[in-house]
């Protein structure tokens, strides 16, 4: 013989998901909260990785016609513009001291 089911029954089940879908929002809400945080092993955002300046320009052009006489010389280049430093030129350490040389007196050390 099954009970008779009472109001307490039907208020119950509701109640109960959603206060399992009010902990998942906190859940979701504290997890991905944390993405803001930066990563202890990733890059300085001002990293350029491998790669160094060759050369400062101040505008893109200079260091488009920069990259194509880096290119010329068989030096791989590219650029980066940057809030302080204007267009950056960047090479392969190895091509640094070869790529600076290249760009002469037109470009400000990197």
């Amino acid at each position: 013989m099954t009970p008779p089911p009472s109001s307490l029954h039907y208020t119950v089940g509701p109640i109960v998901a959603l206060v399992a879908i009010l902990l998942i929002i906190v859940f979701l809400r504290w997890t991905f909260s944390q993405r803001t945080q930066r990563d202890p092993f990733a890059p300085p955002p001002d990293s350029t990785g491998l790669l160094q300046a060759a050369a400062s320009l101040p505008d893109r052009p200079k260091a488009l016609a920069l990259r194509a006489v880096l290119s010329d010389a068989g030096i791989r280049s590219t650029i980066r513009e940057h809030p302080r430093h204007g267009v950056q030129v960047l090479v392969f350490p190895d091509d640094s001291t070869r790529a600076r040389q290249l760009a002469g007196p037109f470009a400000t050390p990197g």
